[in-house]
């Protein structure tokens, strides 16, 4: 029986299911692929999270240090898991880095592989995120508000209309995502609160089909955007983004506001796309490497929802973070606490010393 519990993917899940495997006194081995640990709030550059606007560079770096601290906890960056072998407590997996390749002895694997966000070119509405330069996805305003300078790509101006587009690569049925990404609502709320303090002077604009808050996410997001900082939230349906005609630069907004009952057509000079949640090409690669089922989305399948969340179909393998489905920072490190619990709980009671 090894005491080693390999955890694949170096985010905020990852980070935290390591530390929490080398507090519980088994030995920790992360592997992450990129040449640094921090995941998508650093590989996006995230400027704060959501919903307590702290620094995001800052948060990853505190998680890392905690890491590091460790002495339990070993980092192996630009590596991967290339194979596994084996049954629970006697697994081998297989790792390769740039000093080669190893065979790990571990008694559990923990897979915090993360997601990607949704590529608004399938979408069937006509977005034109690919041809218009003044539209974004929310990962590319990110990287405006972490530098604390908003401004239209196309002109360089500070855009005196700027709104966010919910619902893109979700709730859609006919592109196979019907379920809710979750954090969407809450991060375009999040966002339009900092645009309006960069730029107080530009109106801010949420077009959505139904608003969903989760937990306290009402008092600390929805409620402030609209009663301080004056975010106009309008129900209703976008279906196509073009360039305004004439050279005057600038897009309509075309829609249906469904409140009520009409079509609309509303001037903007940027529009920023609430994109979903997918499955990360890791999370879909190690389901096959690993032998772990998927569910119809792509995401990790666990065994016995709700009560328990993050074991998955391969005894001694379990999963955590937005490898398992749409997750804020708040499930994920829950579910990442929870992964590396059980997995130093099934190392326990199969070694002898336990029984």
């Amino acid at each position: 029986m090894s005491d080693t519990v390999v955890v694949i993917g170096g985010g905020p899940a990852g980070i935290e299911a390591a530390r929490n495997v080398a507090d519980l006194g088994m030995r920790a081995v992360l592997v992450e692929e990129r040449d640094r640990l921090g995941g998508t709030p650093i590989f996006e550059s995230y400027a704060a999270l959501t919903p307590n606007f702290d620094d995001a560079e800052e948060a990853m770096d505190g998680m890392i240090a905690a890491l590091a601290e460790r002495d339990l906890a070993d980092v192996r960056t630009n590596a991967r898991v290339t194979a596994l072998s084996g049954e629970a407590g006697e697994f081998t997996v297989t790792v390769e880095g740039a000093g080669g390749t190893e065979d790990v002895s571990a008694g559990a694997v923990i897979v915090c592989t993360g997601f990607t966000h949704f590529d608004p070119g399938r979408e069937r509405q006509v977005y034109n995120y690919y041809q218009y330069p003044d539209v974004l996805a929310l990962q590319d305003l990110e990287v405006m508000l972490k530098a604390h300078d908003v401004r239209v790509p196309s002109t360089g101006n500070v855009p005196e209309r700027i709104c966010w587009v919910q619902c893109v690569g979700s709730r859609d049925r006919n592109i196979g995502n019907e379920y809710c990404s979750k954090v969407c609502c809450g991060v375009a709320s999040k966002q339009s609160i900092e645009v309006r303090k960069i730029c107080p002077e530009t109106l801010a604009y949420i077009f959505y089909i139904d608003m969903r808050m989760y937990g306290y996410w009402e008092q600390q997001l929805y409620w402030p955007a609209q009663e301080q900082y004056h975010v106009q939230y309008v129900k209703g349906i976008i279906t196509e983004i073009l360039e305004k005609g004439g050279g005057s630069g600038g897009l309509i907004v075309r829609g249906e506001d469904t409140t009520m009952g009409r079509p609309m057509e509303i001037p903007m000079d940027m529009v920023v796309l609430s994109v979903g949640m997918e499955p990360s090409a890791g999370t879909r690669a190690m389901s096959g490497v690993l032998g772990i089922e998927q569910n119809k989305y792509g995401f990790v399948e666990v065994r016995n929802p709700p009560l328990d969340t993050v074991s998955t179909s391969r005894d001694g393998i379990f999963a955590a973070g937005a490898s398992l489905g749409p997750a804020d920072l708040e499930d994920t490190i829950s579910s990442a606490g929870a992964a590396a619990t059980k997995a130093v709980a099934l190392l326990r009671r199969a070694t002898p010393a336990a029984v």
